[in-house]
């Protein structure tokens, strides 16, 4: 069996062809539920087709897996997931809209006799001996977190009180990312250089992420720069933010998923950074890993190369980690446009022209 390693995958997906042989000697489908098309644009714009590719290139046919999204239901994933099972899926990936129905679908999966993946996302709650594959989520928020000191600095934002606004806690990803731009940050609250003037509860919904920030806004005047846990609500603050003329670079806020509008706010001065999560990396570990449970081989510790903690069953769940990068204007063109995660046409339209001439992109 090939030892692929998690660090190998590669953006034109070459190290997929090692795993033909593992690929002939599997059995059955492969099944993946993607949850909603509103909560990040990843899902309909890279996951689906890199993982289609990733199965493709490694040589299985399409008739041989699906991939389908539940559009933000949790009964449509489950009705999903049932016809997955029905028509011969040995292996599931699931991404679920929240750990509970997730767990239940998994619990369901195995009773019959298919293995379950965990991806991008862990179902706390889960079977004990699944797998899960996602970019490590601490290292996510660290960035994020040190993204808004660089930022905060480089704006020349003084006295920085600090709005903290978190994703779904329905959603382990967004723990995580908390835990990590909390433990660059906290240490600032703590000593006084800066303030943390609210943490509201959160959501992945950017028109609640606009209502809650207008209202901290209101409430809280005092507030200049704010933690954004993701492009689109990233996307919805600034909205709020220019509809009240406050211009570029004054106002730090943050983000992940390397979406075209938050790098287009990035080079137009109102979005500090982003974290981009190259997601053919995850796409194509996420691949291999079913492609060696489907052919019942034990997969390689180079591709199995962590553990989470799922605190609701307190086990450690055999993990596969890939690993983001802090986007800015510096590194923006030897990194998502290189990838090929955006086009330069698309990037550099209209307004943003200016700026990506700036940048270096052009």
């Amino acid at each position: 069996m090939p030892q692929i390693n998690a660090a190998a995958f590669t953006s034109d997906f070459s190290p997929m062809k090692q795993l033909t042989g593992v690929a002939s000697k599997g059995k059955g489908k492969i099944g993946v539920l993607l949850p909603d098309t509103t909560t990040s644009t990843r899902y309909v714009q890279y996951d689906a087709p890199y993982l289609a590719k990733a199965f493709e290139t490694a040589g299985l046919t399409s008739d041989q897996f699906t991939i389908q999204n539940a559009h933000g239901s949790a009964s449509t994933m489950q009705t999903q997931a049932d016809a997955m099972i029905t028509g011969g899926a040995t292996v599931l990936l699931v991404d679920p809209l929240d750990p509970g129905s997730g767990a239940a679908i998994e619990a369901k999966a195995q009773a019959a006799g298919a293995q379950v993946i965990d991806y991008d996302r862990l179902v706390t709650g889960g079977p004990a001996n699944r797998y899960y594959v996602s970019f490590n989520n601490v290292k996510v928020g660290e960035l994020i977190g040190k993204g808004e000191v660089d930022c905060i600095t480089k704006w020349n934002v003084a006295k920085p009180n600090i709005l903290i606004m978190n994703g779904d806690p329905t959603d382990n990803n967004a723990k995580l990312f908390a835990q990590g731009y909390h433990s660059v940050l906290d240490p600032k609250f703590s000593d006084g250089s800066y303030v943390k003037v609210a943490e509201p509860a959160g959501t992945w919904t950017p028109s609640i992420a606009a209502t809650t920030f207008q209202q901290q806004w209101t409430a809280h005047k005092n507030i200049n720069a704010v933690v954004t846990p993701n492009d689109d609500n990233a996307n919805a603050v600034i909205a709020v933010l220019k509809s009240n003329k406050v211009p570029a670079k004054r106002f730090p806020t943050t983000g992940q998923d390397a979406s075209l509008p938050g790098l287009q706010n990035i080079l137009t001065g109102y979005q500090c950074g982003t974290v981009y999560k190259p997601i053919y990396l995850e796409a194509q570990a996420a691949a291999a890993l079913a492609l060696f449970l489907r052919a019942g081989v034990t997969p390689p510790l180079t591709l199995v190369n962590a553990k989470t903690q799922d605190s609701k069953i307190g086990k450690a769940i055999a993990s596969v980690y890939t690993v983001p990068i802090w986007v800015t204007t510096e590194n923006m063109n030897n990194t998502v446009v290189k990838d090929g995660a955006v086009t330069k046409d698309k990037l550099c339209a209209g307004d943003v022209a200016s700026a990506c001439t700036a940048a270096g992109i052009g």
